[in-house]
């Protein structure tokens, strides 16, 4: 259960206390509201719109209905369209895809790494190209 100062926050920004929020233990529920609240709510690097998308790949990813339904709703307040989730939950999927045939595959970090920094650098060369073309 929040303190009576977190409810009265809580209560203040959401309209209400969630339900869920009284099955969180002690010390852990004030921690919790304000890691919610300072990264979710809050004025970070990433805007509200980047917030809720990352949210609704990860809640996909994952399989948690809860938080897909929070996000998408999220999601929604922050005029992301319907095509955009598709999307957002399709990559999810993609990377969850890959991540298993590497793992699966024990491709080797280091090696994986190394090519990828590889290509980096040549789409980075193939970005400067195209850029000094069109000067």
């Amino acid at each position: 259960m929040v303190s009576t100062q977190t409810q009265q926050e809580i209560e203040q920004t959401l309209g209400q206390v969630p339900s869920w929020m009284n099955q969180l233990a002690e010390p852990a529920s004030d921690h919790s509201w304000g890691i919610f609240r300072d990264l979710t709510l809050g004025e970070s690097e990433l805007t509200p719109r980047e917030k809720a998308l990352v949210g609704v790949g990860v809640a996909a990813s994952i399989g948690c209905p809860y938080c897909s339904h929070f996000h998408r709703e999220e999601a929604r307040l922050a005029e992301v369209s319907d095509d955009e989730l598709e999307e957002t939950v399709t990559i999810a999927g993609t990377t969850r895809y890959f991540s298993t045939v590497l793992h699966g595959n024990e491709i080797d970090l280091d090696d994986f790494v190394d090519e990828t920094d590889e290509i980096v650098d040549y789409l980075k060369e193939q970005e400067a190209a195209a850029a000094g073309a069109d000067d």
